[in-house]
């Protein structure tokens, strides 16, 4: 059974894409704790981050890299917090989160409701950062 993640790679369920080559993708979690929350995927279907073969996880972590200073260039904050959990969706990804306080990692806060044009101006902010 695919993720959801898989869907949003194979177009079948919409996202507000930040960054993406034929390996990986970035795109606005859904669920945000910050504005500008971002999820940095790779495109091979693997549950555990720790699974992807050696070479593909160094290349997942220099694309988040990449996809991190963007984020911190188009987002007010202080710096990118980074989290790999990987209970929700089985499938590897990496969770990049502008942060200015250390409580707003806190997976347990309540996620953000944003609509679809605050979406897609944080998508244009950072695309174009």
């Amino acid at each position: 059974m695919s993720s959801i993640f898989t869907k949003i790679i194979n177009g079948e369920i919409p996202a507000y894409k930040i960054a993406e080559d034929d390996n990986f993708v970035a795109f606005l979690d859904a669920m945000p704790l910050v504005k500008g929350h971002t999820l940095v995927v790779p495109k091979k279907e693997v549950d555990l981050i720790f699974d992807l073969e050696t070479e593909e996880y160094k290349n997942l972590w220099a694309f988040a890299q990449e996809v991190a200073k963007k984020v911190k260039s188009a987002i007010p904050c202080v710096r990118v917090g980074v989290a790999v959990v990987g209970l929700e969706v089985p499938h590897a990804h990496i969770h990049l989160i502008p942060l200015n306080k250390v409580e707003e990692m806190n997976f347990r806060n309540e996620r953000l409701k944003l609509s679809a044009e605050e979406y897609s101006e944080i998508q244009n902010l950072i695309i174009n950062s």
